[in-house]
């Protein structure tokens, strides 16, 4: 016998009457405002050409590696999941037997974030009434495929019924953003815009850095064999982002480690990894260098620096070598701040054209590190529980930690960060929800007045992203 899909409207708030009754009136005066996603992965082609979906598994499961990393810790193979390989030998083809494969271990995802979002997805997307399991597998996919068939659920239709006001995508620097071009010259009044994410030629320890590296100069036209000429690229990818309407750049750096050499000890350095190998201590100490110079530049043109370290990205070297990068093997580490970013502070860390926005995946930093960071330093602020941590119980976490120390307008709100377009306002209702579950303690403890609630429910679901970001 099936079970039936129903989402609680008092999902996530709490037992207790009286804090449950003030969240439900914050979350009512928040549910509805428009989505600001300021920094995410999702595919620019989506919206400039507005093509179909092709099937459900290739919507919902392919891409998101928060699905497929649960089923593969269970034993499902990801060449079965149709997870593309690198040298394009073949994987599963039949987007059915995919989806099976979900439907059937749909259980594995109790009590997790991907379960939430999902059958938000199902239930206020799709209008599906029962819960999915092996027997109502094919329910499920005729129903989302034909749906996926019709103009209300191709990519821009949806972008405007979740109420976007305006997404960021994240482009390598190589990208020649025709994408984003297409999108401009639609006609089409939706707001994406790209992200500079220079990894690929910032760090020497990436795949193909020195092939990069080439590619780099031929781009930019730039001479990128001198240490000025390489910088210069790197001001020339910037203003090229930013016509595409770029208003930030993105570092997955694994360490939040910084360095500020003099430029006789850069060049030397760039000099040395240019001629690699370089050792590790030589990676991170240019990897630090050029951290610096982004924000160097970010003072010159005004983008705003995310900086996501603290992760061991790739963990699993067999499905790297196979399937490539961020296939859901990025594992969580600990991370130093203080230490790390003290010489780019000490360069910059008053300067008020300057704006750090930090994240982390080591929550142990939160309160001893973080907040007191950007508890003093003008240019700093704090990114949204990410990854592992986007959940109630992280964000519930972060808050706790944070809050007394940093305040709440030293925080950005919330960014969604993901690949998986259909759980974006999801994720922000669930953001929104635990958001309103934290004030309305606060309120019922008589610790901020009801009515400051109120203007901080809707700075956390939409103004502060949209003033961190320059949106």
């Amino acid at each position: 016998m099936t079970k039936p899909l129903h989402l609680h409207p008092d999902r996530l708030f709490p037992a207790d009457p009286t804090i449950r009754s003030i969240a439900r009136a914050l979350h009512a005066s928040v549910k509805d405002l428009p989505i600001i996603s300021p920094h995410g992965h999702t595919d620019p082609r989506w919206f400039a050409y507005d093509e179909p979906f092709a099937n459900p598994a290739d919507l919902l499961i392919v891409p998101d590696h928060y699905v497929f990393r649960m089923l593969y810790s269970q034993g499902v193979k990801l060449e079965d999941l149709g997870i593309p390989t690198k040298d394009g030998s073949p994987t599963a083809s039949d987007p059915r037997a995919i989806w099976r494969l979900l439907a059937e271990r749909y259980h594995l995802f109790r009590g997790t974030p991907s379960r939430m979002w999902l059958d938000w997805v199902f239930s206020d997307v799709f209008g599906l009434e029962v819960q999915l399991e092996a027997a109502t597998a094919d329910l499920y996919y005729d129903t989302i495929d034909a749906a996926l068939k019709t103009p209300a659920f191709r990519p821009r239709a949806l972008f405007e019924q979740f109420n976007i006001e305006v997404i960021a995508t994240t482009e390598g620097p190589l990208d020649p953003l025709d994408h984003h071009r297409a999108i401009r010259e639609s006609g089409w009044s939706g707001r994406v815009v790209t992200a500079y994410r220079p990894d690929p030629v910032i760090d020497p320890e990436h795949d193909g850095f020195h092939r990069n590296i080439e590619k780099f100069g031929a781009v930019s036209g730039e001479d990128v064999s001198t240490w000025a000429g390489y910088l210069r690229a790197h001001q020339n990818r910037r203003a090229w982002f930013r016509e595409a309407g770029a208003t930030s750049t993105d570092h997955g750096h694994p360490s939040a480690a910084t360095a500020n050499l003099s430029r006789a000890e850069a060049e030397a350095l760039y000099a040395k990894v240019l001629a690699g190998p370089v050792t590790p201590a030589e990676a991170e100490l240019f990897r630090g260098q050029m951290l610096t110079e982004m924000a160097r530049m970010s003072i010159d043109d005004g983008m705003v620096l995310q900086i996501h370290p603290g992760v061991w990205r790739n963990h699993n070297a067999g499905v790297m070598a196979r399937f490539g990068r961020d296939k859901g093997a990025d594992i969580p580490m600990a991370t130093s701040y203080v230490d790390a970013l003290k010489p780019l502070l000490d360069a910059f860390g008053t300067d008020p054209r300057l704006s750090v926005i930090l994240f982390t995946l080591d929550e142990t930093s939160y309160s001893r590190e973080l907040a007191p960071l950007a508890g003093h330093y003008p240019v700093l602020r704090l990114g949204p529980p990410w990854w592992f941590n986007d959940s109630p119980e992280g964000m519930r976490r972060f808050r706790e930690q944070v809050t007394e120390t940093a305040g709440f307008y030293n925080t950005v709100g919330f960014n969604d960060d993901t690949r998986a377009f259909l759980s974006i306002p999801a994720r922000h209702d669930v953001a929104r929800r635990m958001d309103c579950v934290w004030l309305a303690q606060l309120v019922a403890e008589h610790r901020i007045e009801e009515d400051e609630a109120f203007e901080l429910a809707r700075a956390l679901a939409y103004d502060l992203a949209k003033q961190a970001y320059k949106l």
